[in-house]
Order: structure tokens, then sequence, then C-alpha cells
């Protein structure tokens, strides 16, 4: 039996520059960083030739093309797995929804897990992520951007810039260590109680493209300055960057936000938060926010019917965790 850790991530600055049809006409950037919270994926052999799923439900079948779990069909399809196997999948959060990049989690974590299994370990972070947005982008054609597979696969804190050429570099924020332990201790992740089909919201971001190139370009520019802040240690202007990006984000899609999350919104802020967002395409999933370290605890009661979600930061990418082999 192999377990995979793959974990989850929380993206900054400049979500919606990386989807491809945007980046490869006006390039893109993000500001992303993997978090400690995780999807686990097992993979072990089977005594038959059946192929086993199991995740929210179980699927037992004797066929590949009979899988409906898209995301585990189509990376058993590209390792080339076709058949003995039993996988499952486990995570920290809600299965779907949540904004903090499960899906892409999800398929980088079952690749690592595969060739693992299939005791391949020559491969690179750079190679388990363009694959997985071939599995998501372009064999399954969903609307989303290719940020969440490069931090499933490298992890840590990581600018990411994607060229007109359709280049991806992936570069490491090396953060002072007080600055860094600042951070983690100013943010706040609460889950706004549901979950929402993040395609519905991709879709119609995805279409507003031609008419967003402003807004786009500024939550670019705004996207390089927090790296900058970052690096400089100002983390009060970062606070206040989250809330501006925010607010040109909301103009990208009707549904990124909605009255019960603005009405959480206002009630954080009011209490002493300098900036926030809705996680991932928006809609519903975690509002992340960012407090100084004296006014947490009134951001909280603010939000005391909403569940709070620790989070640190992430070093690693996916990684195996458990290897036996009899």
């Amino acid at each position: 039996m192999i377990i995979v850790q793959t974990p989850l991530r929380v993206s900054f600055f400049g979500g919606g520059t990386d989807f491809p049809s945007y980046f490869t006409e006006q390039g893109g950037c993000v500001l992303s960083t993997a978090v400690d919270k995780y999807i686990f994926v097992t993979i072990k052999s089977r005594f038959d030739q059946k192929l086993r799923v199991g995740y929210t439900r179980t699927e037992l079948v004797d066929d590949l093309d009979q899988i409906k779990h898209e995301l585990i069909r189509e990376a058993l399809r590209k390792t080339g797995i076709r058949s003995g196997v039993e996988i499952t999948t486990m995570g920290d959060i809600p299965s779907a929804g949540s904004g903090l990049g499960s899906s892409s989690t999800v398929t980088v974590g079952a690749l690592r897990a595969m060739y693992s299994y299939l005791g391949e370990n020559g491969f690179s972070a750079e190679r388990l992520a363009k694959e997985a947005c071939e599995i998501e982008i372009d064999i399954l054609g969903k609307p989303i951007g290719v940020q969440d597979q490069y931090i499933a696969a490298f992890g840590g804190f990581r600018f990411m810039e994607f060229g007109r050429d359709g280049s991806v570099t992936c570069s490491k924020v090396d953060l002072k260590r007080d600055v860094a332990r600042h951070l983690t201790e100013s943010l706040l992740l609460f889950y706004t109680g549901r979950t929402r089909k993040s395609a519905t919201i991709l879709d119609e971001q995805k279409i507003n493209i031609k008419n967003r190139l402003s807004v786009l370009s500024e939550m670019k520019d705004i996207a390089y300055q927090a790296r900058a802040l970052l690096l400089e240690g100002d983390l009060d202007t970062f606070g206040h960057l989250l809330h501006e990006s925010w607010c040109l984000k909301r103009q990208l899609a009707s549904r990124i936000s909605n009255q019960s999350i603005d009405q959480a919104y206002e009630q954080a802020l009011a209490a002493g938060a300098t900036g926030g967002k809705v996680t991932g395409a928006g809609g519903g999933g975690f509002l992340l926010l960012f407090s100084p370290s004296d006014r947490r605890q009134a951001v909280r009661a603010a939000l005391g019917d909403m569940r709070e979600l620790p989070i640190g930061l992430e070093t690693d990418g996916a990684k195996v965790i458990f290897n036996y082999r009899r």
C-alpha cells in the first residue's frame, strides 16, 4: 500500500490570470501558498483484476471506462494502470467546492501515488503539475486555471508566472522566519457553510475575460506589489492589498460573492480585519481574512457562527508518506 499526502492551497493574489485563454495573450501571475491541510490518496493491489475507487461513494468496476470519478479515471489512463488496484481519497475539508484547490490536489496526489505504485521515482513536480493540467483542462475540459496543480505539486510559498508561450515559472518566495510567523498569525480562515460547483462561476469568468482585461491587468500588478511587500516584511500593507484585490475579483463574475458572504466580510472589517477574500472561484467555500494579531479575537467573535479552520504554511508538495510492499 502507498499513501500520498498532497497539500491544499490558499491563493492570495492574481487568481483569474492563470486561465490559459488569458495568459497566452496577456501573461499572468499568482501569489499562492500550500497550507497544512491535505488530501490523502491511497493505492494498493487487488487479488483480482477489478478496479475499486473509494471516495464519498464506492465504485467497483471491471473496466477503466466504467469509473465515474473522472479525475481518478483519467489519472489511471495517463499512468497506464488499467486493472487490479484499489484507490481511495480522503481529505481534511469538505470533499468538493471548498475553494482550496481540492480537485487539482486530488489529481496531483493520484498521479503521484500511481507513479510510485509503478515504481517510477524519477519524475519531477513540474511533470506532475503539467500532467494534472492535461487531465483537467485538455482532456476533461474544465474551465479552470493552472495555479492549483502547480502549488499542489511543488508546495511552499510560491509566485507563479504564466508566459504568453504557455510556460509556467513556479518560484519559491523566501520569507524571513519572523515574516512567515507573523503572516501565519494574521491569517484567519472561516467556512462559509456552503460548497458550490466552481465550474458555474468559472465558466462565466472565462467568458468575461475579454471584457475584464483592465481588471485582470490591475490584479496582476497587485500580485507583484504583494510579493515585494512580503519580501520587505510589510504585512500591514499586504492586508490592505488583499481588500483591494478582492474588490477587483468580484468584478470578474456575478456569483463570486453573495449577500451572506458580503455581510460576513463587512462584519470582519468592522471588527478589525484589514482585508480578505473568498478562496477559489468564490460563491462559497472558505472566507480568508487578514487581521492584526490584536484584533483576531474580535474578528472571531464577529463571525461566531462560522467555523474556523486553523491553517499554517506547508513547505512540501505531493509526497509519499507510507510505502509498504510485500
